[in-house]
């Protein structure tokens, strides 16, 4: 399974992920736009995934490279790739499909419960109601054509799908302890008082079987997306 990582910021990385991709043997390639901004053919990938990042979708100005990484996941998405993004990654698909990206009414950061709207038969069913991670300021419309999967009482949209092989989520099921500690380690700028945000000493008390339930629910989502893959793998082998 050829897997793709777009990584943003050096702090923000794949953790769980890395695991499940360890354990799948996967040949995994990155692009880490904060070193350098060359992107792949996503041909022949079977699973991109677009992590976090403190940007926003529409600071092309400051991060040219936004541009040319929105088309490679539209032109992903066309052709049929596997594509999840992860906070600013779904943030990228939703702006990527044509949708609007744009502040919140609230930041969200901290461990909030988001719940599953109605099952919609042919897409990934989330639990009715899990408490997970979350770090964003920002939300977004859904694309045209795409399935409401999550909301949480700060943010309606917390999680879509475009067709068979294509999941944003504006939350964090892969985050650990160690993902969590750094990001407050490079974002403690942000633990401002305000009705969903934690403050650093509740965020750090987390339990770590609040890690694993999520850590779990990646692996679901991750699973889903690649349900096909091993088949097509097998197949040209």
């Amino acid at each position: 399974m050829r897997v793709h990582v777009l990584q943003h910021v050096h702090f923000e990385g794949p953790g769980s992920i890395a695991t499940w991709l360890a354990a799948k043997g996967a040949e995994v390639s990155s692009t880490r736009f904060f070193e350098a901004a060359r992107l792949p053919s996503p041909a022949g990938i079977d699973l991109i995934i677009a992590l976090g990042g403190p940007m926003s979708v529409n600071d092309e100005a400051e991060f040219p490279w936004l541009r040319d990484e929105k088309r490679f996941i539209a032109e992903a998405i066309a052709g049929g790739q596997a594509v999840l993004g992860i906070c600013l990654g779904a943030q990228l698909i939703a702006s990527a499909m044509g949708a609007r990206v744009y502040p919140g009414k609230e930041k969200e950061i901290g461990w909030y419960p988001v719940f599953a709207e109605a099952a919609t038969p042919g897409h990934f069913a989330f639990p009715a109601r899990t408490a997970v991670f979350h770090w964003h300021g920002e939300t977004f419309d859904l694309p045209t054509g795409a399935a409401h999967l999550a909301s949480s009482v700060a943010c309606r949209n917390q999680a879509f799908q475009i067709g068979a092989r294509a999941i944003g989520l504006q939350f964090h099921l892969e985050t650990t302890p160690e993902s969590a500690a750094a990001l407050i380690a490079h974002c403690a700028g942000e633990l401002v008082p305000g009705r969903y945000i934690q403050p650093e000493a509740e965020l750090r008390q987390a339990p770590a079987a609040g890690y694993a339930e999520i850590n779990r629910l990646m692996t679901r989502v991750l699973e889903y997306l690649v349900r096909d893959a091993t088949t097509g793998m097998e197949a040209r082998q």
